[in-house]
């Protein structure tokens, strides 16, 4: 029997979390002989299935355990994709163990799939007629009056698209593009590649604020900020995949902040290894200058305790080399230099029209806006001028779906 929805969560060895999670999903309005809750475990833990199978004795809703079977964890991404796979519905809600669903969440969402008086769920036909893919709800993270840079960085989950902690899609669709890429293995990108890739086949994703989820930021360790700079690899292949999206939705320049204290840092230590004061004491202020910037930009407006001043002046400092090296080790690992999106202009007008309708000029380079019917524009972004052949199409060109 084909179910309206199935509500997918992936966890990892957070039972506390996934304790409130659950006890939100039982408590939902939406029918219950009309959705299910699939949990998928990245870690295949025998508690996390004794405990699944004890919410399961007591909801009304079809509960199931699904353990990901990897000798090594695979991530989210690939917990979520195991998790549709398996699932029953037309659509597909996603959130995860450390959020709260309201309990008109899955109704909200569901609601924004159904046609006017219609009780199943369809692919809602509106503005000009494209059907609706997906959808995100409305995420909600409580902060304290003043929060930490943690805890005001993590409320940027507000004004997120697409975050599959709040998110919906039809499941036709999701196996139209095969779901998310599973070379995304951290909590990082992976949604809005997903969302990137359906925009670029000209599919409908839009916000559904009826659907609240509510997000509580987890206590975290002193120096967290540290560790989430791992994250930066992927956006290489975030990158790699969607150039023009990136740029115009993620990040529109290079982190010229974070290169610039790591190069006034490098000619400090040259400056004293090759005994030239003049050049050591000029780098060393140039750095200080930047990281005290940096430091006051993220105290502004948060918590002024020591404990959290120290850990702004410590992380201020070590965040820069940390962000670049995960973002260069990303780059070499994705063969990404992140220099895709444009391409010399010479190029496009060797093999192309002047103007080309196709690219955005400015300056000496020539960003791709949609395809063209002359030239290959994976070839000429990777400067290689290779004329279309007849009746391609390109990488580029939309379909809808």
């Amino acid at each position: 029997m084909t179910l309206d929805v199935s509500v997918v969560v992936p966890t990892c060895h957070r039972p506390e979390l996934l304790e409130r999670c659950l006890a939100a999903l039982t408590a939902q309005d939406y029918p219950a002989n009309r959705h299910e809750i699939i949990v998928v475990d990245d870690a295949a833990s025998p508690e996390t299935a004794w405990q699944v199978a004890h919410w399961a004795g007591r909801s009304a809703a079809t509960l199931r355990y699904l353990a990901l079977a990897a000798p090594a964890r695979r991530g989210p991404a690939a917990a979520r994709n195991h998790g549709w796979h398996h699932a029953q519905g037309a659509i597909i809600a996603f959130t995860d163990d450390d959020c709260i669903p309201d309990a008109g969440w899955l109704g909200a969402g569901v609601a924004a799939f159904t046609l006017p008086g219609g009780r199943d769920p369809q692919p809602a036909l509106t503005g000009h007629g494209v059907p609706l893919a997906g959808g995100w709800g409305r995420t909600l993270v409580p902060l304290p009056t003043v929060p930490t840079d943690y805890e005001r960085d993590a409320a940027g989950l507000e004004r997120a698209e697409a975050i599959t902690a709040n998110a919906f899609y039809r499941r036709d669709i999701l196996a139209s593009v095969g779901g998310f890429d599973e070379r995304f293995r951290a909590a990082w990108r992976e949604d809005s590649d997903l969302h990137f890739v359906l925009l670029e086949r000209g599919a409908r994703v839009e916000s559904i604020p009826a659907a609240i989820v509510r997000h509580p930021v987890r206590p975290a360790r002193w120096g967290v900020s540290l560790g989430q700079q791992r994250k930066s690899r992927y956006n290489a292949l975030l990158y790699k995949k969607h150039p023009r999206l990136y740029r115009e939705r993620i990040q529109s320049t290079p982190p010229w902040g974070y290169y610039a204290t790591m190069a006034t840092a490098l000619l400090a230590f040259v400056g004293v290894g090759q005994r030239r004061r003049g050049l050591a004491f000029g780098a060393a202020c140039c750095w200080a200058w930047l990281t005290g910037r940096f430091c006051a930009r993220r105290l502004a407006s948060t918590r002024r305790n020591p404990g959290h001043i120290a850990e702004m002046i410590v992380t201020s400092a070590l965040i820069p080399p940390l962000s670049i090296y995960w973002r260069l080790r990303g780059a070499w690992e994705f063969r990404e230099p992140f220099l895709r999106d444009r391409a010399p202009l010479w190029i496009v007008r060797l093999v192309c029209d002047d103007p080309c309708p196709s690219f955005q000029i400015r300056g000496n380079r020539a960003t791709p806006q949609q395809p063209c019917h002359k030239v290959d524009l994976c070839a000429v972004i990777e400067h290689r001028a290779v004329p279309r052949r007849a009746g391609a199409t390109s990488l580029h060109a939309s379909a809808s779906l």
